[in-house]
């Protein structure tokens, strides 16, 4: 057997097309032949749920993942077919960043602020707090104000900001300290014996910029937003990790770059040989 290769990928307008670009014809089945190579351990990284996971594998004929990283990375399942196994080691490794506490009191401790808007419950869970924010408010002021609040109390956390494009929306979530996508993402490469040189991540919006400028081979599919991209770019310049950072542009077997056409097209970037491998599937 070939040595194994980590893909870790988003899935709202990273591989699941439910964006305003088009798709690919053939790029999920592209994806598909990927994902049934022997060497290939795929795991899902997103803002999603369980449920929303197990529904978004279904709704758009998605392989089944080897792990699920969940709720922005504050949750990790390793998966066999459809019975997933919740990880709690890793909730017990980004616990104390909350000092004990729940999203709920986190909540209590933030009450106040106008521009907050608290999701819905079933998009919280016992490490991650989700808020709705207009985009007319100036989000970093407003995490400004969140941090000296957090900070007050002696908790530890990550302020994540993303925007719900299809709603029109800012989204803002509170995690441990520990708890991104790139920790969570840390964390499974160490327990799995991956390293920097079979581990690949692909991601389109803000919640991914902390693995997107890491220095973990990362692809940034072709439909994620200008501003993105150039966010992407000038913090990975900063950070001095440009040469991880692959911004697809189209071209892989035809195909235009956008979702699964872009996740394949930075793969082959980065590991070659993949082209003949898929090619002979």
């Amino acid at each position: 057997m070939r040595d194994r290769l980590l893909i870790c990928t988003d899935l709202d307008r990273t591989l699941i097309p439910n964006g305003e670009d088009a798709e690919s014809p053939e790029a999920r089945k592209w994806f598909h032949k990927l994902a049934a190579l022997p060497e290939i351990v795929l795991a899902y990284v997103t803002g999603r749920d369980q449920r929303l996971v197990r529904e978004a594998v279904e709704a758009y004929e998605l392989p089944l993942p080897a792990f699920v990283l969940g709720d922005v990375g504050s949750t990790i399942y390793a998966c066999e077919g459809w019975s997933w196994q919740h990880w709690e080691a890793w909730e017990a490794h980004i616990a104390p960043d909350w000092g004990g506490r729940s999203h709920a009191e986190l909540a209590t401790l933030l009450a106040g602020l106008p521009d907050l808007q608290i999701q819905e419950e079933f998009k919280q869970n016992t490490h991650k707090l989700s808020y709705y924010v207009s985009l007319g408010v100036d989000h970093r002021e407003l995490m400004d104000a969140m941090e000296r609040r957090l900070q007050a109390e002696g908790i530890h956390a990550s302020l994540i900001w993303s925007i719900d494009e299809p709603a029109d929306i800012g989204l803002l979530d509170v995690l441990p300290a520990r708890a991104t996508k790139r920790h969570a993402i840390e964390f499974l490469m160490e327990e799995q014996g991956f390293g920097l040189a079979n581990t690949v991540f692909a991601g389109d919006s803000g919640n991914d910029l902390p693995v997107l400028v890491s220095p973990i081979p990362a692809i940034l599919v072709h439909n994620a937003s200008k501003e993105i991209k150039r966010e992407a770019q000038e913090m990975a310049s900063m950070a001095g990790t440009v040469a991880t950072l692959y911004l697809a542009r189209g071209g892989f077997q035809g195909m235009n770059g956008n979702y699964a056409a872009g996740i394949l097209e930075g793969l082959v970037h980065y590991h070659p040989a993949l082209t003949a491998r898929l090619e002979s599937v």
